[in-house]
C-alpha cells in the first residue's frame, strides 16, 4: 500500500513509451482534472543518453575535475566520491546514475507512474559505490537547460572538505606592524568604546527619524507611496535611516552636536532610502514573478526579469521583501492552496503485457514489465539470439530490444535494467559508450549510421550466424546486350524522350516485346549495318599529298558586268552544296574526274 502511494516531492518512474527507458520527475503538484483524472506537475531530469555528445564531454571534464578524480589526487585535496580503482563495470553503471537537473515543468497523467527512485544532490563526502550499492538511487551536480542547451553547476552546492575552509592568519604581536593591504580589509563603522551612554545614542537615533519621516513629507514621490504620516514613519524606521545614524556618530567623533548638523544640512533633510522604497510597483511584480518561476535563482532572475537591477539589488531586495507583509500574505496564500490541493495520490501497479515481450513457446507470456518484485518462473530454455546485455541464453521471460530488422532481445533482468537505467548492464565496445564521437554531430555521416548506433543502443557482436548489424544491399541494374538493341530497334512503340515526360505512366512491354520479336525475325537473314566510321586525318593528310587539288579556272568579272545568267554558269560549273559552298570532295578533287 505505502509502495503504491506517491507525494509531493517524491522522485518517479514515468513511462513515455514502451520500448524507451522511464523518464526521471519530482513530483511538485498533484491536480485533479475536470473529467476527473489526475495529473502531475514534475519537474524534469534528464539522462546522458537525453543530452548531445558535446555537452556530455562537458560532463566527463566535470566529472574528472570533482568526483571522477584522478589516483594522483589526495585525500588533503579532495575528499572524492570515486576511487581511483573503479573497474570498467562500475564506470559503466555509474554513468547511468547520473542525471541533469532543468527547470522545466511538464504535465502528465498519474497512471504512467511506474514505481519510486531517490535523486540527491552529489556529496562530495561519501564514495560513489553508495548509489551503485543502492536500487533506484542516482544523482546530479549539474543544470541542464533544454532551450538553450547548456550545462551549468548547480548553485545549491554543498561545499564541504578543507579546500573550502578559511585561512585564519597568526595574531601579530604587540608592535609588529600590519603589512596586509589595508585597502583590501573591513572598514570599521562602529566602536564599541565610545563616550556615549546607550540612552544618548537611542536619543540620537529617534532624532534620525523623525528628521528621515520629515523629509519623506518633503519628497514628492515619497509622499505618493506613502500618503499617510504612519507608513512615512515606518519606512523612517527601517534598518537604512538607523546605519545612517550610527555612522554619521562614528565619523565625528561621537560628537552629538555635530552629528545633528550634518542630519540637517543647509540644503535640507536627509532622505536614506533603501531598496524596498527605491523599487517601483512593476518592478516588485516582476519581482515576485520571476521568484515564483525561479525561486531563489537570482542570476536567472536578473537575466531574465530584471536586467536593469544589480545582482546585489536584487538580493537585498529579496531578504528586505521578506519582512514586509506582502511577503506574510503569500506565505498564506500558498499555505492555503497546498491545503485545497491532493497531497498524495493511490496508483495501483501496472499490471498490463508490454508490447515488447517475446512470447515463450508455450504460447503464453512472461511477467510484466514494471512489477517489481515478481516472484521468477521457472527459466525455459529459448532457441534464438543470446541476450545482448548478459549474454544469457535463458531467462524466463524475453523482450525485443533495438530496431525490429536487428532482432535483438534481452532477458528480464537486463530489461528492467535498461527501462530504469537507460542503458545495457555490461559495458560494451561501442565508440559511443567509451567517448562520444563528433562526426555523430555531423548530418552527413549521421545520416549513414546505422538507426541502433543514433539511438544510443550499443552494437554488439553475440555470437549468431546473423551480423549483429544489418548492411543495406547494393542495387545495380545490368542492362543486357539485347535490352540495348531493343531500344534502337523498338524506338517507334518505345519513345524515350516522350515516355520520360510522363514518368507515371506505365510502358507497353508486351508491344516492345512483340515487335522486337518481328524486327529480330526480319534481321535474323541479314546482319545489321554498322554505321561508317570516320577515316583519321593522318590518312586524308597523305592522300591529300599524293592527289593535290586542281584550282579550276574561273573567270572572274567586275561586279558591274555580271549578269544573272553569268551567275548561272558559275553556280552549275561549281556545283555549291545546299548552303551554298564547295563539298569536301569537290574542293580536293575527290568527284572522280
Amino acid at each position: 500500500m505505502a509502495a503504491n502511494m506517491y507525494r509531493v516531492g517524491d522522485y518517479v518512474y514515468f513511462e513515455n513509451s514502451s520500448s524507451n527507458p522511464y523518464l526521471i520527475r519530482r513530483i511538485e503538484e498533484l491536480n485533479k482534472t475536470a473529467s476527473g483524472n489526475v495529473e502531475a506537475k514534475v519537474v524534469c531530469f534528464y539522462r546522458r543518453r537525453d543530452i548531445s555528445n558535446t555537452l556530455i564531454m562537458l560532463a566527463d571534464k566535470h566529472a574528472n575535475r570533482v568526483s571522477l578524480c584522478s589516483p594522483e589526487e589526495t585525500e588533503e585535496e579532495s575528499e572524492t566520491t570515486v576511487e581511483a580503482d573503479l573497474t570498467e563495470k562500475q564506470r559503466h553503471q555509474l554513468k547511468h546514475r547520473e542525471l541533469f537537473l532543468s527547470r522545466q515543468y511538464e504535465s502528465l497523467p498519474a497512471t504512467h507512474i511506474r514505481g519510486k527512485c531517490s535523486v540527491a544532490l552529489l556529496n562530495e563526502t561519501e564514495s560513489v559505490l553508495s548509489y551503485l550499492d543502492k536500487e533506484d538511487t542516482f544523482f546530479y551536480s549539474l543544470v541542464y537547460d533544454p532551450s538553450v542547451k547548456t550545462l551549468l553547476a548547480d548553485k545549491g552546492e554543498i561545499r564541504v572538505g578543507p579546500k573550502y575552509q578559511a585561512d585564519i592568519p597568526d595574531m601579530l604581536p604587540e608592535g609588529d606592524s600590519d603589512e596586509r593591504e589595508q585597502s583590501k580589509l573591513e572598514v570599521k563603522v562602529w566602536d564599541p568604546n565610545s563616550p556615549l551612554t546607550d540612552r544618548q545614542i537611542d536619543q540620537f537615533l529617534v532624532v534620525a527619524r523623525a528628521v528621515g519621516t520629515f523629509a519623506r513629507a518633503l519628497d514628492c514621490s515619497s509622499s505618493v507611496r506613502q500618503p499617510s504620516l504612519h507608513m512615512s514613519a515606518a519606512a523612517a524606521s527601517r534598518d537604512i535611516t538607523l546605519f545612517h545614524a550610527m555612522d554619521t556618530l562614528y565619523r565625528h567623533g561621537y560628537d552629538l552636536s555635530s552629528a545633528i548638523s550634518v542630519l540637517v544640512p543647509l540644503g535640507g533633510p536627509v532622505l536614506c532610502r533603501d531598496e524596498m522604497e527605491e523599487w517601483s510597483a512593476s518592478e516588485a511584480s516582476l519581482f515576485e514573478e520571476a521568484l515564483e518561476k525561479y525561486g531563489k535563482d537570482f542570476n536567472d532572475i536578473r537575466q531574465d526579469f530584471l536586467p536593469w537591477k544589480s545582482l546585489t539589488s536584487i538580493i537585498e531586495y529579496y531578504y528586505m521583501w521578506k519582512t514586509t507583509d506582502r511577503y506574510v500574505q503569500q506565505k498564506r496564500l500558498k499555505a492555503a492552496e497546498a491545503e485545497s490541493k491532493l497531497k498524495q495520490v493511490y496508483i495501483p501497479t501496472y499490471s498490463k503485457p508490454n508490447p515488447n515481450q517475446i512470447s515463450s513457446s508455450n504460447g503464453k507470456a512472461g511477467t510484466v514489465n514494471g512489477a517489481v518484485g515478481t516472484p521468477l518462473q521457472p527459466q525455459s530454455t529459448l532457441v534464438g539470439r543470446a541476450c545482448e546485455s548478459c549474454y544469457a541464453t535463458q531467462s524466463h521471460q524475453w523482450y525485443s530490444w533495438g530496431p525490429p530488422n536487428m532482432q535483438c532481445r534481452l532477458c528480464a533482468t537486463c530489461w528492467l535494467y535498461w527501462k530504469k537505467y537507460g542503458g545495457l548492464k555490461m559495458p560494451t565496445q561501442s565508440d559511443e559508450e567509451k567517448a562520444p564521437s563528433p562526426a555523430a554531430e555531423d548530418p552527413r555521416v549521421r545520416s549513414h549510421m546505422s538507426r541502433q548506433a543514433l539511438q544510443g543502443m550499443p552494437v554488439r557482436n553475440t555470437g549468431s550466424p546473423k551480423s549483429a548489424v544489418k548492411t543495406r544491399q547494393a542495387f545495380f541494374l545490368h542492362t543486357t546486350y539485347f535490352t540495348k538493341i531493343a531500344r534502337q530497334v523498338c524506338k517507334n512503340t518505345l519513345r524515350l524522350r516522350q515516355a520520360a515526360r510522363r514518368p507515371f505512366v506505365a510502358i507497353n512491354y508486351a508491344a516492345i516485346r512483340a515487335e522486337y520479336a518481328d524486327r529480330h525475325a526480319e534481321l535474323s537473314g541479314s546482319p545489321l549495318k554498322s554505321k561508317s566510321t570516320r577515316k583519321p586525318l593522318s590518312c586524308i593528310i597523305g592522300y591529300l599529298e599524293i592527289h593535290p587539288a586542281k584550282k579550276p579556272n574561273v573567270i572572274r568579272s567586275p561586279p558591274s558586268l555580271q549578269t544573272p545568267a553569268t551567275k548561272r554558269m558559275l553556280t552549275a560549273h561549281t556545283s555549291l552544296s545546299i548552303l551554298g559552298k564547295r563539298n569536301y570532295s569537290h574542293h580536293n578533287g575527290l568527284d572522280g574526274s
